[in-house]
């Protein structure tokens, strides 16, 4: 049995390639993703990437980040051998908007930012603001399963 951190240097190459399939499915076949059940669901690339190319002997990082940025050099990065290795991501549903990065060596998520719900005015409101995130988190999650 391999040691875990053999296993994870080993295997870590899967994530950024799963990342690097999803940048290719959102930007030209969106319709993969789609589930006919939940017909107003919709998958966009956020405000940043990072690439990664593993040359000879050192390690090339591309970053790109801003909201009205170009993915040219994450395009040429990609002619070149590299993969993602974080992507930000936007899950819209209805008029609700999820915004998180997912890291590849790990599938983690981080930088969740839910929809703003109701502000706390009382503190009666304080269960029903609870099970209202509760709820927005669920459902980001089962989106990502």
């Amino acid at each position: 049995m391999l040691d875990v951190s053999v296993s994870y240097n080993r295997y870590k190459f899967i994530g950024y390639e799963f990342l690097t399939w999803l940048w290719y499915v959102i930007e030209n076949e969106k319709d993969v993703l789609n589930d006919s059940d939940r017909p107003n669901e919709l998958v966009e690339i956020g405000n940043r990437i990072v690439l990664q190319n593993h040359l000879t002997h050192t390690v090339e990082t591309i970053t790109i980040k801003g909201d009205d940025a170009g993915l040219e050099e994450g395009y040429l990065a990609l002619q070149k051998g590299a993969v993602v290795t974080e992507i930000n991501l936007v899950y819209k549903s209805d008029d609700l908007i999820w915004r998180f990065c997912i890291k590849g060596e790990s599938l983690g998520i981080s930088n969740l930012k839910t929809p703003d719900t109701a502000p706390i005015e009382i503190q009666e409101d304080v269960e029903g603001a609870i099970l209202e995130k509760g709820y927005l988190y669920e459902k980001m999650f089962a989106f990502l399963d």
